[in-house]
């Protein structure tokens, strides 16, 4: 459905330290972004994969990075203990808490989530999708 997300930041080395910590344990990885004249910017794809990707950009328009009221990244996780470990390592990573995780019975049976704030303030969501078949990340 997607081919790409996109938050920006101000930092890109402090943004993929944080992102690396919470997309690793999720089966993402950093790809190559080749230079096309445009700002700098980091990648993370599923391997094997071209598409969808998520990117962190410098803002296009050199002023700072500011975080979307109402604007969330959500990422599927393979398992609840991937959840577990990502948000940790979120908040290891400079990332702020913004809901623990844990199930979240009223977004379906069998879903479990973590909420943060990358340290450009963006929202990043990390689900589990136990309530649908093929919900994981795998499926």
């Amino acid at each position: 459905m997607f081919s790409h997300v996109t938050v920006g930041s101000s930092d890109l080395e402090r943004a993929g330290r944080f992102y690396d910590a919470i997309l690793l344990p999720l089966g993402l990885r950093r790809r190559i972004v080749t230079p096309d004249g445009g700002p700098a910017a980091l990648c993370w794809v599923q391997p094997g994969r071209t598409l969808p990707r998520f990117y962190v950009y410098e803002p296009f328009d050199s002023h700072p990075a500011s975080a979307g009221n109402g604007s969330m990244t959500a990422f599927l996780s393979p398992s609840v203990a991937a959840v577990d470990e990502a948000h940790a390592a979120g908040l290891a990573a400079g990332g702020r808490d913004d809901g623990a995780p844990g199930p979240r019975p009223r977004y379906g049976t069998g879903y479990y989530g973590a909420y943060l704030r990358d340290p450009d303030g963006n929202k990043v969501h990390i689900a589990y999708r136990g309530d649908i078949p093929g919900g994981d990340a795998e499926g």
